[in-house]
């Protein structure tokens, strides 16, 4: 049988008010459209539950049969409501995102600072993966957006370009490499490289870019973080090649970035959204703020390589 709430949320206003012109005040209602629910209620149990008499509504036999039952139908209702409201409540203070470690750690922080500034409630969940987790969180629903490396296109999947920055040569400042204005990949034949994981989209670029002759190249250390390739470089242990931007962020001392040649290597990193999916109020508003500090770190990052160049 249907359940008619409205007939039922009139019931228990009229039995707990008394009459019908307080309870019609209380639903927002006119007295007629209060006795037609009434009156339709009634019609529908085939039976009668109040009788009306001025000023005051008694209860007939059925009616205070069913007033409790009625009462905690609503009651429990209610609770269900305001429990699925409070979850609503809570989902709308959080924020999830996908972000590259290396951006994660250097480029997002400030971005982040100036977020809370303007959003103190929301709490921010970052899923620092790599290139392919980060699309995969965010199909997956985990992340409302991701900032990785744009690849391949998918499907399920939008992207939009934030940057697109080349890939230098780190070297130790104190090294004779330093003094070129930039550096081919041929000027590397002997000199120790410092690579990065495999599992890191900054490594498929390089490889797929320097095909067969990355295997010419002497590859003498491998580590998982680009941090830790750059702080082996200022520690004289070799060379390794890193996004720009990350020269800018990491600030180390005793090393300089040189651009690189033939070929010539450069990575686009953007955003991605799932396919047809609605961003949240906040997560639009960090993206606005992303976008800001993207277009505001570019003269500094393009002073810094010239400055090393």
């Amino acid at each position: 049988m249907r359940v008619d709430f409205f007939g039922l949320q009139a019931f228990v206003s009229i039995a707990a008010r008394g009459s019908f012109q307080a309870a019609a005040t209380s639903l927002n209602l006119s007295q007629t459209a209060l006795s037609h629910r009434m009156r339709k209620f009634e019609n529908d149990l085939g039976v009668k539950l109040m009788i009306r008499s001025t000023p005051q509504v008694t209860l007939t036999a059925a009616g205070m049969d069913l007033l409790p039952k009625a009462r905690q139908i609503m009651d429990d209702l209610q609770t269900s409501l305001d429990a699925v409201r409070k979850q609503g409540s809570v989902k709308q203070q959080q924020l999830a995102l996908g972000c590259l470690p290396t951006l994660a750690s250097h480029y997002l922080p400030p971005i982040l600072h100036e977020f809370a500034l303007q959003h103190p409630n929301i709490t921010v969940r970052i899923y620092d993966n790599s290139a392919t987790e980060i699309v995969e969180r965010v199909a997956a629903g985990d992340a409302e957006f991701g900032i990785t490396i744009l690849a391949a296109n998918r499907p399920d999947m939008e992207a939009r370009p934030l940057m697109k920055e080349p890939f230098v040569l780190v070297a130790p400042a104190s090294h004779a490499i330093a003094a070129q204005q930039s550096v081919d990949w041929s000027d590397l034949a002997g000199l120790p490289l410092i690579r990065i994981s495999s599992q890191a989209g900054n490594r498929l670029l390089i490889d797929n870019a320097l095909g067969s002759r990355r295997e010419s190249l002497v590859w003498q250390y491998e580590v998982q973080h680009v941090s830790t390739a750059i702080n082996m470089v200022a520690a004289q242990n070799g060379f390794t090649v890193v996004p720009s931007l990350l020269i800018d962020a990491m600030g180390t001392p005793g090393i300089v970035a040189r651009p690189l040649r033939n070929p010539g290597i450069s990575r686009v990193v953007g955003l991605v959204f799932k396919r047809g999916g609605v961003l949240s109020p906040a997560a639009q508003d960090l993206i606005a703020l992303i976008e800001k500090g993207r277009r505001q770190s570019r003269p500094a990052s393009r002073q810094r390589i010239a400055a090393t160049a």
